[in-house]
């Protein structure tokens, strides 16, 4: 097979689109696609009034452009991969593609002297189809929270997405089972924010194609099976100043009650815009079955030390490795709108100077300090983004006004649609 390029983008519905181009492509380059691939819906009903797609104006295209040294090994055989960013016809950028929106978020910190580090924690359910056809729940009745071996993965995909990871360099930290069966947590390795975003949408995609060729489908929609434990998107973020020390640190010792005025200002950020944040980063009809009481899902406006209760959790490790664990968002959010998002609504916190409420004192099973939570559904948090007026031209009013645009469509969509009808609607993207 002749070598080939697969290029790729992550769309405003998470879906990652692409290319499989020559290899003459390996350079500085771009490729065309069409524009309202952002009016297109998971059931690929094309929505013509969608705002920013031009979908009344010609359906112009949009260039994919990228950069040679950010090619890198692929997955399939002889193909290498590359993730770029989205320019309109006249040559500006995209106001709708959500790498450029972090990219926006990385240089808005930048002006304080400041790099954003991430680290992502994802988390799936996997999947396989019955003799029926059904999608059912994999068969791993061993499965156990920390479960390790054969009687966790039987099939043994785990086994062949680590050992791909790391033949094709994507830094993969651990695999593990959680609570929950058949779920699992990946994890892959602290590093600037948009490097860091690549690799886990790389990653994400890489995992669920691998776990396809050995016949099961791996869902990161963020509440598939009624009545068992959420899938999260949980960010880990910390900052590194001109000199190339963490600045969220003040001590070895990860302390809630003795953080810097940079944390303060990073978390008081989350608290006054939790509720619209909620319509960014967990932006799924599923996505409110996860986000309720008691669930450490970041349901409530709180933070705390090391609390999986909390929305906002202190890490215990101070130094060099001090860091603030944001729970809220889900993994059917694209990545990178979730991280600017949270990046944007820390630094209006850090910028405006927002007033830090107490931290939380409950333990959030019995009882809990915070005032409220996050909206009951996807219209409701929707509505809460759309009255965020800061928040929303923080990330980007073009992309805002298109999420917004499509999630109320999604909202009617799905609204006669429950249990496994309302998984299997979604599940073959996400």
């Amino acid at each position: 097979m002749s070598e080939r390029l697969r290029a790729m983008f992550c769309d405003h519905l998470s879906i990652m689109r692409g290319k499989y181009l020559p290899a003459s492509k390996m350079r500085d380059d771009e490729s065309r696609f069409a524009q309202p691939n952002f009016s297109v819906h998971y059931d690929k009903d094309l929505l013509l009034e969608a705002p920013g797609t031009k979908c009344l104006e010609g359906l112009p295209d949009m260039a994919l452009r990228w950069k040679a040294e950010e090619i890198r090994p692929g997955w399939e055989p002889a193909t290498k991969v590359v993730l770029g960013d989205l320019y309109q016809g006249d040559g500006t950028p995209l106001p709708l593609c959500p790498r450029g929106a972090l990219k926006r978020a990385v240089a808005a910190w930048a002006r304080h002297g400041l790099t954003p580090k991430v680290g992502i924690e994802l988390e799936a359910y996997a999947f396989t189809r019955n003799e029926d056809g059904k999608i059912v729940p994999y068969d791993n009745p061993g499965g156990v929270v920390y479960g390790t071996g054969n009687f966790t993965d039987p099939r043994r995909f785990c086994d062949a997405i680590w050992n791909k990871a790391h033949e094709i360099g994507l830094p993969l930290d651990l695999i593990t089972a959680e609570y929950d069966t058949p779920q699992f947590e990946f994890t892959l390795t602290f590093d600037t924010a948009v490097e860091h975003v690549d690799t886990v949408v790389l990653f994400r995609q890489m995992a669920r194609e691998i776990a396809l060729d050995h016949g099961v489908i791996l869902s990161f929609l963020p509440k598939p099976i009624p009545g068992k434990g959420g899938s999260g998107l949980h960010v880990n973020l910390s900052f590194t100043d001109r000199n190339g020390q963490n600045a969220l640190a003040k001590g070895e010792r990860g302390d809630p009650d003795d953080l810097s005025d940079l944390a303060h200002g990073c978390i008081a950020g989350w608290m006054r815009h939790h509720k619209a944040i909620a319509g960014l980063t967990a932006p799924n009809a599923l996505s409110y079955a996860r986000l309720q009481p008691a669930s450490l899902s970041g349901y409530w406006c709180n933070w705390g030390g090391d609390n999986r209760n909390v929305t906002v959790r202190v890490s215990a490790e101070g130094g060099k490795k001090a860091r603030l664990e944001h729970r809220m968002p889900d993994a059917a959010a694209n990545p990178y709108t979730t991280v600017a998002t949270i990046l944007q609504a820390a630094l209006l916190g850090y910028e405006g100077r927002y007033d830090l409420p107490p931290k939380e004192t409950g333990d959030g099973f019995t009882g809990n300090d915070a005032g409220h939570g996050v909206a009951a559904s996807l219209a409701e948090a929707i509505d809460d983004l759309a009255a965020d007026t800061a928040l929303s031209a923080a990330v980007g009013q073009g992309l805002v006004d298109n999420h917004i645009f499509m999630k109320r469509a999604e909202v009617e969509k799905t609204a006669a649609l429950e249990g496994d009808a309302l998984r299997d609607w979604y599940i073959w993207y996400l």
